[in-house]
């Protein structure tokens, strides 16, 4: 009769005895520091493959001087994030360090997901629009450095790596204003990291425009469901021929919303989002919205993390990285129809 009892783990000892070589051996080679001959690295890594052997990841990170890891605490739920996290694994190709993922979703905080990577030993942590408050950061980043992206931090002790939103939000206006739209209003993302440059910039580009008296803001967030929600308020008030929203998926749930109560986007209604994320570019939303560089975000990032592992504290001011965003017109934005 066969055993449903599973085989027990396969520990280092085994692969030593296998390879025919000391247990001190075996750690050696896995830790990857000189001490094993080539002949008997490769005696040992073959045993390790036939036995299914794989290292135990803290271990090995215990038995070195330096981890050489680099922590990403981002949302689970945040589209923009994940694409971020692809381009921080890009840009750490070939750089002779790895990353560690501490995510955080409505069950797990950032700080569970922070204290996953400390016990990791990673060297910096990069955070993706943290919440936390700014002095919780701060201490943090007086433990080891800290690297924060899509979050302005004026004044702060930390690296910070930011798209430019307040320019991201005025693009969106002008945009809108060269098809001749007057009447627009500004979606917001509340409390959310960069809701308030955002918030800024609309009403700038509405002054600059001469479009003051016109300046309408409503409450919105970061997911269909704040879109569709905010959809009630923006329908029903004052006339509006054009939208800016906080994000793509605000964006998207305002469209849904509108096109169930039968108006036609972009013709009675046009709309620009924000992030450049997936959903924009699905054929059922054709998103026009303004764009973020991910690569570039991460990428800088990750050269402010990597430099600060490798230097002493006191050799290195805080840094803040702006990138530029750019317009992406699709089909949701036309010129205004005559009444």
């Amino acid at each position: 009769m066969k055993s449903d009892r599973r085989p027990p783990n396969v520990t280092m000892a085994d692969v030593a005895e296998r390879a025919g070589v000391s247990r001190a051996l075996v750690s050696i080679v896995f830790r990857g520091v000189p001490g094993a001959s080539p002949a008997t690295r490769q005696r040992v890594m073959q045993a390790a493959q036939d036995l299914a052997y794989r290292p135990d990841q803290r271990a090995r990170l215990l038995g070195r001087n330096r981890s050489r890891t680099i922590g990403v605490v981002f949302g689970l739920h945040h589209e923009f994030h994940a694409e971020l996290v692809e381009a921080l694994y890009r840009s750490v190709e070939a750089t002779g360090y790895d990353l560690a993922l501490g995510a955080t979703a409505p069950s797990r905080d950032e700080r569970r997901a922070v204290k996953s990577l400390l016990d990791y030993r990673c060297e910096a942590l990069v955070l993706l629009g943290p919440t936390l408050r700014r002095a919780a950061i701060e201490e943090l980043a007086d433990r080891l450095p800290v690297v924060v992206v899509a979050r302005a931090m004026p004044r702060t002790s930390v690296d910070v790596v930011r798209t430019d939103d307040f320019g991201g939000a005025r693009m969106a206006v002008e945009h809108l204003a060269g098809l001749g739209h007057t009447s627009i209003t500004h979606v917001d993302g509340r409390r959310a990291p960069g809701a308030a440059e955002r918030r800024r910039g609309y009403h700038a580009a509405m002054r600059d425009l001469g479009l003051l008296s016109e300046t309408r803001l409503i409450a919105g967030g970061l997911t269909e469901n704040d879109g569709e929600r905010a959809a009630d308020d923006v329908l029903t008030g004052p006339p509006t021929t054009a939208v800016t929203a906080f994000n793509d998926h605000c964006a998207a749930g305002l469209i849904a919303a509108a096109r169930m109560r039968g108006l036609r986007v972009p013709a009675a209604l046009s709309v620009v989002g924000n992030d450049n994320s997936h959903i924009a570019s699905l054929t059922s939303v054709a998103l026009t919205t303004i764009a973020q560089d991910a690569s570039a975000l991460a990428g800088s990032a990750l050269g402010l993390a990597r430099a600060r592992a490798e230097a002493s504290p006191d050799k290195l001011s805080p840094s803040e990285i702006v990138v530029p965003p750019r317009l992406v017109v699709r089909h949701t934005t036309a010129a205004p129809q005559p009444p």
